[in-house]
């Protein structure tokens, strides 16, 4: 996309005098650290459970000899290397690859029963610096995965720095580019601003914004709220971030008012975002009530790829939502509301955006739901104006649509589970990937990670909202698992770290993670159909607009994807619309977008073209909204 010879950087203290400043000029003067770029780098915890003094190498586990030869943080990355390969001995390196080879193995068997015409089929499997605990499909085509620095490379045991005060406690984040290949040079390292937290450490580390809630702005940045303190067995941070994927760096927003660990974010009709729930900073068991909404009323919403968020503040919203449980799911429907669906069947809530309010919505059928997954379903032409509840309860496989203010139990799938991952797909149908019994119970109890192998399988539904099993993956994933579906129709599959280390092919080398690629049946029906050129600038809501295809006289729809952010089931961003074909000229098809930023928030969308077999063409990037 091209970008403007110049980049502005939203501040509140300068947009009160109505000035935008250089963006490198401000950076400069706020010490913004650049993003950290070449190949993926080796774990750099110190792997200790107290406190790291800063410099202090010894402290930290480094070779002082070696610091003073190649810096404290290179010598601490070393040693945590050289950590990695003694722990190992633990849970040693044959059992990990015996592990991998075995599931490989049931794969290619259980999968040979699936036609990949009618079910799709997994393509690929290979290594990641990350753990992929958060996921985002970036509208320049990159992923963005960002988790946290392992703490043991035993899978039974506690891997992440959950209840860790001091070095140790902290995020790292990388960029994976699809167009350069699978291999270690397809990942650059995007490391996280360092930040001190309100530990007593002082210990300055890359921030543990993992567990995090987060969700797009209309300029195509990632927003990122919250985050671990650390201690009491996980205690929210105030941190507000924003990712700029033109740029690849991080810019760090005023502190939100509260501590925050797994809350969730959604963006509104209006390109504002609404922040719910999440631990405080008291400690797991102490969910906070306080609602805020990003940027404050105030200040301007980023609109222009250029604006950049920086020392931004958010806003108190005039409601609570006093949910029991954290990671509650959002959805902005159609009708400008906000939806608001927690674990608890009691607490169904519906937010006025505009008023501030919020009112009852009525009890869910089933009782708790843990971390299962939610969509909103796909309505033609309009926004959504219903959501479907499916998961977090490994003894229900009864799936659970909020149409309006009434409730209805629809089509189960084949069995119950959690973790699980549901994704509309270009051509309206929903896959389900990934799922467990339960948090790190996978079938055979926690920290086991022997895995049942139903949880393997995923399940899809057609149009006709029956649902049907379908190929294995190879990873079990549950806790922390994320799937997003590329522009070029195929569906990318991650997370659980547990799973990963202990079936990672070389534990001591810097590729913690794993991705497989799932591609869905419409990619083995012949032939796509092409989508040549869209427009390049922002389009307004409810405006005609054209497009080049060489195959126009093949296509029956064209359908608008958001792309995903996700993390712990927890998916806002999602949502499926079919544009009006109003005429077909040659290769000229003209389309109009949807019609209010009700149906369509603001920001970017995969444009796809499909044909009469439901094929998709290779998307391209649409930004809907104008300022």
């Amino acid at each position: 996309m091209p970008r403007a010879a110049h980049r502005s950087v939203v501040r509140s203290t300068v947009l009160s005098a109505g000035v935008l400043l250089s963006a490198l000029a401000v950076a400069a003067s706020a010490a913004v650290p650049a993003t950290a770029a070449g190949p993926p780098r080796p774990p750099a915890h110190d792997g200790d459970r107290g406190d790291a003094h800063p410099g202090a190498a010894a402290a930290a586990g480094a070779d002082p000899a070696e610091a003073a030869l190649i810096g404290e943080e290179h010598a601490r990355a070393h040693a945590g290397r050289r950590r990695a390969a003694r722990d190992a001995g633990g849970y040693p390196q044959a059992t990990r690859t015996a592990s991998l080879a075995a599931l490989t193995d049931s794969q290619a068997r259980a999968n040979a029963a699936f036609p990949a015409a009618r079910f799709g089929r997994f393509a690929e499997f290979f290594p990641s610096p990350d753990f992929g605990v958060h996921l985002a499909q970036l509208p320049t085509g990159k992923v963005l995965l960002f988790s946290f620095e392992r703490v043991e490379t035993d899978p039974t045991k506690e891997t992440g720095p959950t209840d860790r005060i001091g070095r140790t406690n902290a995020g790292r984040a990388f960029l994976w580019d699809p167009a350069r290949g699978t291999g270690a040079r397809a990942f650059k390292e995007v490391r996280p601003p360092t930040v001190l937290m309100p530990d007593g450490t002082h210990s300055p580390r890359p921030a543990p914004f993992f567990c995090a809630g987060h969700a797009f702005l209309p300029n195509g940045m990632v927003a990122v709220f919250g985050g671990n303190n650390g201690g009491k067995g996980g205690s929210g941070a105030r941190l507000s971030f924003v990712f700029d994927p033109w740029t690849e760096t991080w810019y760090r927003n005023r502190d939100m008012s509260v501590g925050r660990w797994y809350p969730s974010v959604v963006t509104g009709a209006d390109g504002r975002q609404i922040i719910m729930s999440g631990q405080s900073e008291r400690g797991t068991g102490t969910p906070t009530p306080v609602v805020e909404r990003f940027p404050a009323k105030r200040l301007p919403v980023p609109w222009r790829t250029y604006d950049i968020p920086l020392d931004i503040a958010s806003e108190r919203f005039g409601a609570d939502a006093p949910f029991r449980n954290d990671y509650p799911h959002l959805f902005s429907l159609r009708d400008g509301m906000i939806y608001g669906l927690g674990r608890d069947a009691d607490q169904q809530w519906l937010f006025d955006p505009v008023k501030e309010t919020r009112r009852d919505l009525p009890r869910r059928p089933a009782d708790f739901r843990g971390y299962g997954s939610a969509v909103p379903l796909p309505a033609g032409l309009r926004g959504p104006d219903s959501v479907l509840v499916l998961g977090g309860d490994p003894h229900d496989p009864n799936t659970y649509r909020l149409s309006g203010t009434g409730w209805s139990t629809e089509e189960p799938r084949a069995f119950g589970r959690t973790q699980d991952d549901t994704l509309i797909l270009p051509d309206a149908t929903l896959l389900t990937v990934n799922g467990a019994l339960s948090t790190r119970d996978y079938g055979n109890g926690p920290f086991n990670p022997k895995a049942d192998l139903k949880y393997r399988q995923t399940e899809l539904r057609g149009a006709d909202g029956r649902w049907r099993l379908g190929p294995a993956q190879r990873l079990p994933r549950g806790y922390h698992s994320n799937a997003l579906v590329m522009p070029d129709g195929r569906v990318m599959v991650t997370g659980d770290e547990l799973q990963q280390i202990a079936n990672d092919p070389d534990i001591r080398d810097a590729m913690d993670g794993s991705i497989e690629l799932y591609e869905p049946a419409y990619l083995h029906r012949g032939p796509r159909p092409a989508l040549d050129r869209a427009p390049g600038g922002a389009l307004p809501h409810g405006a005609a607009f054209e497009v080049r295809s060489s195959t126009a006289s093949a296509v029956r729809r064209a359908v608008l994807l958001a792309p995903t952010t996700v993390t712990h089931a927890v998916n806002t961003s999602q949502r499926h619309l079919e544009l009006a074909v109003t005429g077909v000229r040659g290769d000229t098809i003209t389309l109009r977008t949807p019609a209010t930023p009700a149906d369509a928030p603001p920001g970017y969308y995969m444009l796809f073209l499909l044909d009469g077999r439901g094929v998709p063409s290779t998307a391209k990037w649409l930004k809907l909204g104008v300022r």
